[in-house]
């Protein structure tokens, strides 16, 4: 479908960035424009305050990471509509997205550290002269569009590229093939007349249209994989394949499954917390648990997060990332016949993941005390709407974060893990993928994302089977795909804004060879490799040497010396079973390494550049710009870390699929922290049971601790210590005083033969 895009920067009172206005025509021209607000100029006193920076006639309302507002997107539409040349343009504009076009660093550092939580003016560098405290931030500013009291400064054309579908054009393309006569026949060949039974799904490919029809049955139409998939291509009806049987277990909603009963004996499972939850919230700002970081979303990548840092103490905060998210999708499919091998979609950057996304239903979604966040979009013609519930945070217990049992006195501690959760879920086409951010009490990060969802499916001859699929019902396949998942990581770790003191080291496990220093076979060590450049730095997963990899800051040590850092341990992972030169490479040349790293660059957002829609120039993008073979040594490091999963389908994935999970975990190493799960306070009871095992001790409690000493560990890594200790007891450990009475009557015998022995 020919199409263009607009994008329009604007400097607004109280905006930020905005990104992709995007308006369609005949001309194939995606026009970048520049709107700048012309109706409160910058104080001219202050406005060389910040090194250039232009300061606000009036208090900060919003941090300049926050994401759009409705009144925002509203403001920035109404400028690009202004700066139409004739109603005929204005009317005929069209708006892909309108989102944040996030500021500098510098700018960033400043909000955190006078005007927003955390309030740390520690967080900027220390300079000669003194600390230059401005009185107002910038605007925040928009590409797309502002205020309709702007004006257009800039305007850019980019060609030979298509913004991303909106669920209008999908709409429209329903409705021109089911309009099409040569289409309304070859339904006839099957048997359909009713167009109301037919659905089309259109798939983003270098042909007019690739349709994939779905019928439903007449008393059920909502009941989506009632019976055949039809493929058609350039509306050519190639092959008749006849309506298969309809299969009793097609369907998955209440009432409707396997003997149409659903599940008795499922008993209510209540998530309480009387107190409330131990986060807290300002604005898009979270603490919790000595984490704290900045919720934002985009229309493209959904859940994004900012600013993420640890509080460790008298060392204060601990940067860790700049922005974490998800920035592409790639579902290339294993099936060579038509149509399925163009079957090949970007899920973020052709149809965007957060516009996707779901309104969370408390409960059934997210279950416990739940946060929930909103996000706002605009739609094909500029208006405005709102996914209430779109990311909820809440806490999670998470089994036991740490235990020990002493054998000597028979006292057992244990803790109970909680983590923090961060998700938004969405809908693309046929699949669900909800994106989770867990952070844990012990310091961790793990990114995880969960496929669910029905499967695209194709239909067979009678008798037929597939070599490239599974027979999931009579008539029925499903092809062999893959979906692989990107991770844009801008980290800064122990790094203070203005700092770029990061490198990445890969580590992989050796068995020491046999010899002098290997006498008895069992030795292995770990070996460490510094990327030194872009070109060193495209890297693959390797199981068989547990291979991972650290982003380290090259001047921060703790107390043993070692330099500080966080690493990347990989989850399952898997690369494209394609050749070469399959075609889908041509646009997704970074799936051919698990791991990219790069120097940070504004610009450098989306692996596959920021138009991959079927985009015809080969390499640009992540692989595009690692070709510099930029230093890495010491620098503002960011990670592009590719995992995916093969899917062979199986017959239990049919009528819907049960959640796969995949992903990775960032953590803590070296780190010059305490054990920060140590900290947390005990509970009146332990600390009696305790002081009671002491007291029984006696003389002998000095030559215990004496001979504890030599079992101490050397301690490395990102906290000095095991960051879960300080967690207190649960409320298992204070039940009952009959309980509490039998804990404390075990151990005296246990230590009673112990004494006697000594």
């Amino acid at each position: 479908m020919a199409s263009a895009s607009q994008k329009t920067t604007l400097s607004t009172l109280d905006h930020d960035v905005i990104k992709n206005d995007q308006k369609r025509n005949n001309n194939n021209t995606p026009v970048v424009v520049s709107v700048v607000n012309t109706t409160d100029p910058p104080n001219a006193n202050n406005a060389a305050s910040g090194k250039g920076i232009q300061s606000l006639t009036r208090a900060q309302t919003s941090h300049p990471l926050d994401p759009l507002s409705a009144a925002e997107i509203k403001v920035a539409v109404a400028t690009v509509r202004a700066a139409g040349a004739t109603p005929e343009v204005r009317d005929g504009m069209r708006f892909v997205e309108v989102v944040l076009s996030e500021p500098e660093k510098n700018v960033v550092a400043l909000a955190d550290a006078y005007f927003f939580p955390p309030f740390q003016p520690s967080l900027l560098p220390r300079s000669k002269g003194g600390a230059v405290i401005p009185s107002k931030l910038p605007p925040r500013r928009a590409r797309l569009g502002g205020h309709h009291r702007g004006k257009v400064v800039v305007s850019r054309t980019i060609r030979d590229v298509q913004p991303p579908m909106d669920a209008v054009e999908y709409a429209e393309c329903e409705a021109v093939v089911k309009d099409y006569p040569p289409f309304q026949d070859a339904m006839k060949k099957r048997g359909i007349d009713d167009m109301d039974l037919v659905m089309v799904d259109a798939w983003l490919v270098k042909v007019t249209y690739v349709c994939l029809s779905i019928i439903a049955e007449a008393e059920a139409p909502y009941l989506r994989l009632a019976k055949l998939f039809i493929f058609l291509h350039e509306f050519e009806d190639r092959k008749l394949v006849p309506l298969p049987p309809a299969d009793p277990l097609r369907n998955y909603t209440p009432g409707h499954t396997r003997g149409g009963v659903d599940r008795s004996d499922v008993k209510p499972l209540q998530i309480i917390q009387p107190d409330g939850p131990s986060f807290r919230i300002n604005g898009q700002f979270v603490e919790w648990q000595k984490w704290n970081f900045r919720i934002g979303f985009t229309p493209r990548e959904g859940l994004v997060l900012h600013s993420v840092a640890y509080v460790d103490g008298s060392r204060g905060r601990r940067p860790i990332a700049h922005r974490l998210s998800f920035v592409e999708m790639v579902v290339p499919y294993g099936d060579p016949n038509e149509p399925h091998y163009r079957k090949n979609a970007f899920d973020a950057g052709e149809d965007g993941l957060g516009k996707n996304a779901h309104s969370l239903k408390r409960g059934c979604d997210c279950l416990g005390y739940i946060k929930y966040f909103d996000a706002h979009f605009t739609n094909f013609t500029g208006g405005v709407e709102t996914i209430e519930n779109c990311v909820c945070l809440h806490e999670e217990d998470h089994g036991i974060l740490w235990k020990h049992q002493d054998w000597r006195t028979g006292l057992a501690e244990v803790r109970r893990s909680r983590r923090l959760t961060v998700s938004f879920i969405c809908t693309v086409a046929n699949y669900e993928y909800g994106f989770y951010w867990h952070f844990y009490q012990d310091g961790k990060i793990e990114a995880e994302v969960k496929l669910t969802g029905i499967l695209s499916l194709g239909a067979l001859q009678p008798g037929e089977v597939r070599k490239y699929g599974t027979t999931i019902a009579p008539g029925l396949y499903a092809p062999v795909h893959q979906h692989f998942f990107v991770a844009r990581m801008d980290m800064a770790v122990d790094c203070k804004p203005g700092e770029a003191y990061n490198q990445v080291v890969e580590v992989n496990v050796k068995v020491e060879e046999s010899g002098e220093n290997n006498v008895h076979n069992n030795a292995f060590y770990t070996e460490e490799t510094l990327l030194k450049t872009e070109s060193q730095a495209m890297r693959d997963c390797n199981q068989l040497s547990a291979r991972h990899w650290i982003i380290r800051n090259t001047r921060t040590v703790n107390r043993t010396g070692q330099l500080t850092g966080y690493k990347l341990v990989p989850g399952s992972n898997c690369l494209p079973l394609a050749g070469s030169e399959a075609k889908f490479l041509r646009r997704a040349e970074f799936l051919k390494h698990n791991l990219w790293v790069t120097p940070y660059a504004l610009d450098e957002n989306f692996p596959g550049g920021e138009f991959p829609n079927q985009n015809p120039r080969v390499g640009e993008g992540l692989a595009s710009w690692v070709k510099q073979n930029r230093s890495l040594e010491e620098t503002d490091i960011v990670l592009w870390y590719i995992f995916g999963i093969t899917h062979v389908p199986r017959l239990e994935d049919w009528p819907v699929m049960p959640v796969e999970h995949i992903g990775f975990m960032l953590q803590y190493l070296k780190a010059a922290m305490m054990l920060q799960c140590r900290h947390v306070p005990f509970r009146p009871s332990t600390c009696e049971r305790d002081y009671v095992v002491s007291k029984s001790l006696g003389k002998h409690k000095q030559y215990f601790s004496l001979l504890a000493l030599p079992m101490i560990p050397k301690p490395h890594g990102f906290f000095n210590s095991s960051p879960a200790v300080d967690v207190p007891p649960g409320a298992c450990e204070s039940d009952a005083k009959e309980t509490e009475s039998k804990e404390t009557v075990a151990p005296k015998s246990v230590l009673n033969v112990l004494t006697a022995k000594l």
